[in-house]
């Protein structure tokens, strides 16, 4: 059983030394563990620092591509390395390493395909009010979008098991925690939730300004994922709520017309109705189109599974082949 920790960095020299000496290298019911550090286009000496404490592999990017492009070439690196279980981290060191076996033991146990630590962030001492009620509320807004209970939907320090690692993708160059969690649950892959521990804040986030914008960038890219998979059903609702609207000022001015003698001051309402009830109709076709586009996306991203597995299948034989062949080498 091989574990990989990975680490996206930008500009992290500082702070990765404590980070990857919180990380244990024995861990109860894995073989090996390794290191990855993904360098997104740092201008300091983060790759020259990760070498210099042994990490096991270092990826480096020319330029910064941002937070997810670096999250899935680390994923697919992890893999072609022959991960059974991926840890993600951050590299300003605020989660504790040593609650990596916690997150490890739920996949272990065959409970879990992906597991998020839940900073209890009603304890974390330097959150403000602000911060820790958006987060609340952003949390359980995203879980509702995800069918699925989690806690702490913002956190970074999760694992995945192998499947999971195969299963999801990563669409935005911005954060893909909220991503992956609707796109875990929209799929029914089992989600655990574990405590975990922070550590002392060392500086303040690179990703964005404020809370607020976080909340709302996480909030359009889960609206996003969960179209993916819901298009019908959104388009749908809104094309009822036009249809319904119009049909109502329909209803209004045959009253007026047929009832009053009003009726030809209120040609507005026929004018509105009319406009409202194509719109709602056009909404229709639109859900129908999109469901249709989510079907074939739906059945690509299968196929797309099924290359990497076989990818995989034959990364993992031509390394168990060159093995051999050392192995016969030495022998003669």
């Amino acid at each position: 059983m091989k574990l990989i920790v990975q680490i996206p960095c930008l500009n992290e020299e500082e702070t990765l030394p404590e980070t990857v000496r919180d990380i244990p290298r024995e861990v109860p019911g894995i073989d090996v563990v390794e290191i990855l550090v993904i360098d997104d286009g740092s201008t300091d000496r983060t790759s020259e620092v990760a070498r210099e404490l042994g990490v096991d592999h270092v990826i480096r990017f020319p330029r910064n591509r941002g937070l997810g492009y670096a999250f899935k070439a680390g994923f697919d690196a992890c893999l072609k390395l022959g991960a059974d279980i991926i840890i993600n981290t951050d590299g300003d060191n605020q989660y504790f390493g040593g609650d990596i076996e916690a997150l490890v033991r739920p996949i272990l146990a065959g409970e879990a395909d992906l597991v998020i630590g839940n900073r209890q962030t009603e304890s974390i001492g330097h959150f403000s009010f602000a911060k820790r009620f958006l987060q609340n509320f952003g949390s359980r807004m995203i879980s509702r979008l995800a069918t699925i209970d989690v806690p702490d939907v913002a956190s970074g320090f999760r694992a995945f098991s192998k499947e999971a690692a195969i299963q999801l993708s990563t669409f935005t160059d911005f954060d893909h925690t909220a991503e992956h969690v609707v796109e875990a649950g929209q799929n029914r892959l089992a989600v655990v939730s574990v405590p975990i521990r922070t550590n002392p804040k060392a500086r303040e986030s690179r990703l964005f300004k404020n809370v607020g914008q976080f909340v709302f960038r996480s909030g359009m890219i889960s609206l996003r994922t969960y179209a993916r998979y819901n298009a019908l059903r959104i388009f749908t609702a809104f094309g009822m709520l036009a249809l319904a609207v119009g049909f109502l000022l329909g209803i209004r001015f045959l009253y007026y017309f047929i009832f009053t003698d009003e009726g030809t001051i209120h040609v507005q309402s026929v004018i509105l109705a009319a406009i409202l009830l194509l719109a709602g109709f056009q909404m229709f076709l639109t859900g129908i189109v999109a469901d249709l586009i989510a079907t074939n996306r739906s059945l690509m991203e299968e196929v797309m599974v099924r290359v990497r597995k076989i990818e995989l299948y034959w990364i993992g034989e031509q390394g168990r082949s060159q093995k051999g062949s050392q192995k016969d080498a030495e022998k003669r």
